[in-house]
């Protein structure tokens, strides 16, 4: 008889809820339904590297339900990981695990980043398989992103939350929500938690536009506001800014150009931190009212995944095995309705899906008098 097949999994990229429902669904696809043998690695692509494995096929009762990961995760790239103190490609160490194991296919559970990583795998002769998790829902090609729906829920109950004491104390309470490049969490949670203003990375804002809108509400009676701002959102002289830097650093066109852009573009990055907390200010010196800040920050990845986000990564990860069985590498499994979809890496690595300005979300929150800050 033929030794059983064998596939590896690796967490990659931020933690997110549905990722142990995600390792559970592939392997117990794969043990089950195609007699094939699963071994974890620990803490990403880093874990590859150094070989971290775990024998996966007697660790999958009990995780559905658990958030977090149990292989652990990092941001490691293969070809840029940092090793005593010097950035080292280890690509080649990462095959040589790959075939140490004598790995059929490994699979590689990340966003858009991760992607980019797996595609590298893939032209260094692995086969390789990606499944879409983040809770930004901004990889293209998908319908949905696990770990998601379960931070929608958690934004959307803190803007709940907030409302009660918004209300007691007449006060502008501002909320950041994750999204540094995507705004599709905080449109989400604020559409649905009622937050009467919506700042997106998408949209930059003007902090007068902003100031109007609650005054409106104070004049209508309203003498307290929910603000949504997603971390990345900018105000339009900021967001101005931020392109010019991006420009220079794409058209840099020698070494030295390159470094200088690149070191533009972090002291931009670097100048908006704490954004939320000036537009708090910025706020109530505008309209007189007492502002408050909550920065929900890690809270939103925590916890069990929703029932949402179970169902979504089992989908995913047993469709996943069925791919691997049917020889099918390169791609991202894809959610597509009801069903799934194979898309080739090409088509995802290095992108990524802002909330379009068209999108039926942000006509809805226009349509019911939402300030978007434009």
């Amino acid at each position: 008889m033929a030794p059983a097949r064998r596939i590896g999994i690796l967490t990659a990229g931020g933690d997110s809820p549905g990722l142990n429902a995600a390792i559970r669904g592939i392997g117990k696809a794969a043990i089950g339904q195609h007699g094939m043998q699963v071994i974890g690695f620990r803490d990403g692509f880093r874990g590859l590297a150094e070989d971290r494995s775990v024998l996966l096929d007697r660790r999958l009762s009990g995780i559905l339900t658990v958030g977090g990961t149990i292989l652990g995760t990092s941001r490691d790239k293969p070809h840029r990981m940092l090793v005593d103190g010097d950035i080292v490609d280890m690509t080649s160490a990462v095959v040589r695990t790959y075939q140490k194991h004598r790995l059929d296919a490994l699979v590689c559970l990340g966003g858009g980043g991760t992607a980019k990583n797996a595609l590298r795998l893939v032209r260094a002769g692995l086969n390789i398989i990606t499944l879409p998790k983040t809770i930004d829902n901004d990889v293209v090609l998908t319908d949905a992103t696990f770990g998601f729906a379960t931070a929608l829920d958690i934004a959307t109950d803190a803007i709940d939350r907030l409302h009660s004491t918004a209300h007691s104390h007449h006060r502008i309470i501002v909320v950041e929500i994750m999204g540094h490049r995507a705004g599709w969490l905080t449109l989400g949670a604020g559409i649905a938690g009622g937050a009467d203003v919506i700042l997106l990375p998408e949209i930059p804002y003007r902090v007068e536009s902003v100031s109007e809108a609650i005054l409106r509400r104070v004049r209508r009676g309203s003498h307290f506001s929910i603000v949504a701002v997603a971390e990345g959102a900018r105000s339009q002289e900021d967001a101005e800014t931020y392109r010019e830097a991006e420009s220079r650093k794409r058209a840099a066109s020698t070494p030295d150009e390159e470094r200088a852009a690149v070191a533009a573009l972090a002291a931009v990055e670097a100048a908006h931190a704490g954004n939320t907390l000036r537009l708090a200010a910025q706020l109530e010196a505008l309209t007189g009212l007492e502002s408050r800040v909550t920065i929900l920050g890690y809270v939103q990845r925590g916890g069990a995944p929703s029932a949402a986000d179970r169902l979504l990564a089992t989908r995913l990860g047993s469709a996943g095995a069925d791919l691997i069985d049917q020889g099918v590498f390169g791609v991202m499994v894809a959610a597509r309705g009801e069903g799934t979809e194979p898309v080739p890496l090409e088509r995802v690595a290095g992108k990524r899906r802002p909330v379009p300005l068209d999108h039926p979300w942000v006509l809805a929150a226009r349509h019911v008098g939402t300030c978007l800050g434009d």
